[in-house]
């Protein structure tokens, strides 16, 4: 960190500070765990590794790190890349090699979003990948603007108030994943991206299919926060505050049963206080 900037050093330990809090706060890493990152050569999974070697050195517990990339086989893949920097500092890692390119190339047609599927694809690959290394915690990059984005998916188009949980139990329950980037920004992750200079590798999986409705609502919420500053940050703090008698949701809140309390004291509002 002597080489840094003051305003550097400021974006490094605020992305440490935050990931910590995330950690702390969900339990996302206890006494002897075996962390599997999950790396894919993008920003968030390098700032991820690189918070959590931080984390290593200046936690109170023990913890070991396994790092683990999904060679997806797409064409021009630049495979030396993610072994070359995880070699140089110093990581143990795997290249699970799996072509579900082809996979995903024949199931969707051309020009329909690849996202979901490759997604299913990747996902059951590395949890079972998990277990075979004897993961207990497997980490995955998405940031808090993510967690965001996925909220505002489920509710425009899939009907359900839902987003990303820091920390998530596979629906198997053999497996434990954990988002250690959870409260970080993605405009301090690129930031930090660019500094550290992370060997990034794109994904060309899908081209750029920019009009998907993940990228729709990005645009949709740095509009706000460019209208309205801190407002992700709000909106943010709304998925830790929920009241679920102030919804609709009859599994979650048990309306049918309420009825007057007849030894209740009736409250009364202060006008002079107004």
């Amino acid at each position: 960190m002597s080489s840094l900037s003051l305003n550097q050093k400021k974006l490094q330990k605020r992305l440490y500070r935050l990931a910590g809090e995330a950690v702390a706060d969900f339990n996302m890493i206890e006494e002897g765990d075996k962390v599997m990152v999950c790396l894919s050569g993008g920003k968030d999974s390098y700032a991820m590794l690189d918070v959590l070697l931080h984390l290593q050195k200046v936690a109170p517990i023990k913890f070991s790190l396994v790092a683990v990339n999904m060679d997806q086989k797409q064409p021009g893949f630049p495979e030396h890349v993610l072994p070359a920097y995880l070699e140089a500092v110093g990581v143990e890692y795997h290249i699970i090699e799996k072509d579900t390119y082809s996979v995903v190339k024949e199931k969707i047609p051309e020009g329909k979003t690849t996202c979901s599927l490759c997604s299913r694809l990747r996902r059951g690959t590395l949890y079972t990948y998990a277990d075979e290394i004897g993961a207990t915690k497997m980490a995955l990059g998405h940031h808090r603007d993510d967690i965001l984005e996925t909220f505002f998916l489920n509710m425009f188009f899939g009907g359900t108030l839902k987003a990303m949980p820091p920390k998530l139990l596979s629906d198997d329950g053999r497996n434990v994943v954990i988002r250690p980037l959870a409260y970080c920004k993605e405009k301090d992750i690129a930031d930090y991206a660019q500094l550290q200079g992370f060997p990034i590798i794109p994904c060309n999986l899908c081209g750029s299919q920019e009009n998907l409705q993940r990228q729709v609502v990005k645009g949709m919420l740095q509009e706000w926060e460019t209208k309205t500053p801190g407002r992700l940050d709000i909106m943010f703090r709304a998925l830790q505050n929920v009241v679920p008698s102030q919804l609709a949701d009859r599994q979650l809140f048990d309306f049918a049963s309420l009825t007057i309390d007849q030894q209740a004291e009736p409250r009364f509002l202060d006008v002079m206080s107004l």
